[in-house]
């Protein structure tokens, strides 16, 4: 099998402490389920506000691919990286005016 590329992966604020801090991770994946689970190996405080019990990312949490949500794609986390690519985790916010 190939070397996987190099991908970069954009850690929300509120995140960045469970990733030592940093505001992106270069990681290596063929896949983005490989970019994650080897963001997750590296930071493994990670895991649980990305992935619930069943190891199924959490429902608010949204992963693009550049700029396209991978949840409309159609290979979803099995979408194939390429050298550079982006990964953007961006956790959805509840809120707002009562």
């Amino acid at each position: 099998m190939s070397t996987p590329p190099t991908v970069q992966i954009a850690i929300p604020t509120a995140l960045r402490s469970f990733a030592g801090g940093a505001a992106r991770v270069a990681v290596q994946g063929h896949t983005v389920a490989e970019a994650l689970q080897r963001l997750t190996t590296d930071h493994a405080g990670l895991e649980k506000h990305l992935r619930g019990p069943d190891g199924k990312l959490r429902s608010f949490v949204n992963i693009y691919l550049g700029d396209e949500d991978i949840r409309f794609l159609p290979d979803k986390e099995g979408t194939a990286l390429t050298e550079g690519a982006e990964l953007i985790i961006v956790p959805s916010i509840a809120g707002g005016a009562a």
